[in-house]
């Protein structure tokens, strides 16, 4: 039997796949994650999401479908805020030597 190769990857598979400002794409799939979420749990409608965030429809699709790239970060926690959502940016000193600071989505 031949042993299976693989390699195990960061927290981050943007990083890992070369893909180019890999921690804010990182953010933005979690911010978008959520917004996901938040949208379902409340039986929202993408044109009715849409209609919240002042963008339009296939912009929303889009957005879910992964392609992201148009919005900004804080445009991402601006649908979070519509949503009702609070959002808090808290920055602290990092205190883990074995790994680099990093963003984080909770």
């Amino acid at each position: 039997m031949s042993k299976k190769r693989y390699e195990t990857g960061s927290r981050n598979v943007f990083k890992d796949l070369g893909v180019p400002h890999a921690e804010e794409h990182l953010v933005k799939a979690q911010l978008v994650f959520k917004i996901d979420g938040l949208m379902k749990e409340r039986g929202l409608k993408q044109i009715d999401a849409a209609d919240l965030f002042g963008v339009t429809q296939p912009d929303v699709s889009k957005m879910l479908r992964g392609e992201f790239r148009q919005f900004s970060v804080e445009r991402l926690l601006r649908f979070l805020v519509a949503l009702n959502q609070d959002v808090e940016i808290v920055v602290k000193p990092h205190r883990d030597r074995n790994n680099p600071a990093a963003l984080q989505v909770c």
